[in-house]
């Protein structure tokens, strides 16, 4: 073969570097035509072909009694007891938000629910995990974000019930965009997306093919530059009542005899959706473009197939059964075109008509992008954390609680979640606002609670503790409404691992996630990796592990909130409280820093309190439970007065020799609860603690309309109501 001429401009627009592009011509035994290498380019993509991080996430546990699918389909799913399964994962959609907050966060919210859709299931809950630069600033990606989570969320019918918001000076030019989809099947119907059987059809559904998101998932494996905004076509536009309409389908058509596979049309468009569906079961396709109904003329097969234009789903059928689904299909008004067929040889073979434009191994496009071992360098990091030099305690510490609860990190998220609408469906019993919302399941007496949590501050000062931290206080917001942690989707947020420095903090964090995991007894059935997110605004994001959790409660009407249910209860934290204020909110609003270390983290001590927390609530000895977690002690407990719409008087607060008053009030240590329960149950409540070895401290009763530590604290309710409220205004 003559020496070979690398185009590099060619190679960068699809995310292959030249080394990659020789080892295609060598697997191949020749040069890939156009269409070709944009197959290839977007299926071996970052985005798509987890070529940095697939050697890392083997290290995760994703086995147990209940998992019913673990990685490597369109989602995950546990089965949850009574017939029922529930199907989770949660995915990115960073770069695209970036660029057009609107359209990019919506049709984020479109993809994984198709996700959840192609598993047979019904979807039933939203949640979201966001992140973008200080206000004002980043007020245009904050709002835009937020109106299109909830844009095709309210439009699908779907409640968005759950999630966090967050604001930090590396997120500024590349906000993080998590949207995270639950859903329900009876778990007998659950479907897998394998497109097996020589001679079965590939049936395109939906929407018509535009020029929308072309290269999208290239766009994701990319840096965002100064040429970002040249990008926007990389963007794809959604349309929420359409996607209804093939959700309502997809539901009819996957209990059907005859129908073999459904498969959505997310990032790679048809080329992934065709290929992947057809590596699960060691089969070959082909199709033919120009069978694919367009709605813009002109289209070449290069933009056919890589085109990510939403709503668009495959669904595979049995020879001679595509007749019996045209009623379903006619119902909802949906288009559907026979577009190919399975093969038996391996191979993907692409037609225009009567010419042939791409003939591609299975195999090479779905595994063989090559795995790449970056060399890892431990980071720095911020400064370690200098006590003396923050001079003593602030003699106010009333206004400081104030000022915590007034900043944007901590005050209250009713702004973002009120633009949901989170009752639609009538299966939310606990809505947005707590620790974790919890859902009615169908003819059952079973409640399942969802959440989702990550700190980029804690992993920048600690990757792997930070990480595990992350998976800990997940856990702790299901146990604080009653519900055992059963399992695990996570969305790993990076920036550039070709840079030492972020390949380590990524290894350090997987690491985390599976210690932590592992301790906590929930494995990690589904996910996502979301690199190069870096941008000349922000720089590099800080490292940003995000964990959907669900959990399960055996009675939903044993369920607790957050807010104090009742005066004249006992006010008491469960577990420790220690003499730390590394990475915590106090620190950085009051003295303007961020330095370590990250808040210490037991995981026996974690799983010992969620237990106490558990049987506590399922002997009905709460009457509350409040996850402390960013801004300490007195944020918990002034947000469960708050929450509960009384007060609180307490003991003064007791420190360690040689403690911070501000690190017992505003540390942020790690395994603990607000709680409150009727004097009557203090006794069985402490012989409870007693048996799990957790340290229950009682501080006082509830009551009043003031938050008060005697000699200490004293504010009153309405003012910490107003600071709370207006945060984000």
């Amino acid at each position: 073969m003559s020496p070979i001429a690398v185009d590099e401009r060619k190679l960068r627009e699809v995310a292959l570097t030249a080394d990659e592009y020789l080892e295609i011509v060598e697997r191949l035994d020749r040069e890939p035509n156009e269409v070709e290498l944009g197959m290839l380019g977007v299926l071996w993509s970052e985005h798509c072909s987890y070529k940095t991080s697939r050697p890392l996430l083997r290290r995760l546990p994703t086995e147990g009694p209940r998992v019913l699918q673990g990685p490597g389909e369109n989602a995950g799913a546990l089965d949850i007891g009574e017939g029922w399964a529930v199907v989770f994962k949660v995915e990115s959609h960073n770069h695209p938000s970036a660029i057009e907050p609107y359209q990019g966060a919506a049709t984020g919210v479109g993809g994984i629910l198709r996700d959840v859709i192609a598993m047979g299931a019904r979807p039933v809950a939203l949640l979201d995990s966001l992140r973008f630069g200080p206000l004002p600033r980043s007020r245009r990606h904050f709002e835009g974000v937020v109106a299109g989570v909830g844009g095709y969320g309210n439009c699908m019918g779907i409640p968005t019930v759950g999630g966090e918001v967050y604001f930090e000076d590396c997120y500024a030019g590349n906000p993080l965009v998590n949207a995270m989809c639950v859903g329900l099947v009876r778990a007998d119907r659950l479907q897998r997306a394998r497109a097996g059987g020589a001679g079965n059809l590939l049936l395109l559904v939906g929407a018509q093919t535009g020029r929308d998101g072309i290269h999208g998932a290239s766009f994701a494996s990319l840096e965002l530059d100064g040429a970002a905004e040249e990008r926007r076509p990389a963007v794809q536009v959604g349309n929420p009542f359409l996607e209804k309409c093939l959700l309502e389908a997809c539901m009819e058509l996957a209990p059907r005899p005859g129908v073999v596979a459904i498969q959505d049309l997310g990032a790679a468009g048809l080329t992934s959706a065709v290929a992947e569906s057809a590596a699960r079961s060691g089969a070959g396709a082909r199709l033919d473009v120009a069978a694919v109904p367009r709605r813009e003329r002109g289209m070449t097969p290069y933009e056919v197939m890589l085109s990510e234009s939403q709503e668009r789903m495959l669904v595979v059928v049995e020879p001679g059964r595509q007749a019996e689904l045209a009623e379903v299909f006619a119902k909802w008004d949906l288009e559907a075109s026979v577009i190919g067929e399975v093969t038996d040889d391996g191979l993907l073979v692409v037609a225009d008509g009567d010419d042939e434009v791409a003939r591609l191994p299975v195999e090479l496009l779905t595994d063989g992008a090559p795995v790449r071992l970056l060399e890892a360098r431990p980071d720095p990091g911020p400064p370690e954390l200098d006590l003396d030099r923050l001079g003593p305690a602030p003699a106010d510490l009333g206004a400081v609680v104030l000022r915590l609860l007034g900043s944007p990190n901590l005050g209250s998220r009713r702004p973002v979640f009120r633009r949901y609408d989170h009752m639609v469906g009538d299966a939310t019993v606990v809505p947005p606002g707590g620790d974790a919302a919890v859902l009615r399941v169908p003819g059952s007496r079973l409640g399942l609670a969802l959440t989702i949590d990550g700190n980029g501050r804690y992993c920048r000062l600690d990757p792997f503790v930070g990480a595990q931290i992350a998976v800990a206080e997940a856990a702790r917001n299901l146990a604080a409404v009653g519900a055992r942690p059963l399992g695990v989707t996570d969305c790993l947020n990076f920036g550039n691992p070709e840079r030492p420095e972020v390949y380590w903090q990524l290894q350090r964090a997987v690491d985390g996630i599976a210690v932590a995991c592992r301790a906590l007894g929930v494995p990690v059935v589904s996910g996502n990796v979301s690199l190069y997110n870096e941008s000349e605004l922000g720089g590099s994001i800080d490292p940003t592990p995000v964990i959907g959790m669900i959990g399960l409660l055996p009675d939903r009407d044993r369920r607790l909130a957050a807010g104090f249910a009742a005066d004249g209860d006992a006010v008491l934290v469960v577990g420790k409280t220690c003499n730390e204020m590394g990475g915590s909110e106090y620190l950085k609003v009051v003295h303007g820093e961020v330095a370590g270390p990250a808040p210490a983290l037991d995981l026996a001590a974690e799983r010992a309190a969620n237990e106490l927390v558990l049987a506590a609530a399922a002997d009905g000895l709460l009457r509350s439970a409040h996850d402390v977690a960013e801004g300490g002690l007195l944020a918990a407990l002034a947000e469960s007065c708050l929450l509960g719409g009384r007060g609180a008087r307490c003991d003064a607060l007791r420190t360690d020799q040689g403690g911070r008053l501000d690190a017992a009030f505003f540390g942020e240590s790690q395994g603990r609860f607000v709680v409150s329960a009727a004097p009557a149950a203090l006794t069985a409540l402490r012989q409870l603690a007693g048996v799990h070895d957790v340290e229950l401290t009682l501080l006082g009763r509830t009551g009043g309309d003031r938050v008060v530590f005697e000699g200490q604290v004293d504010v009153g309710l309405p003012e910490l109501r107003k600071a709370w409220e207006e945060a984000l205004l």
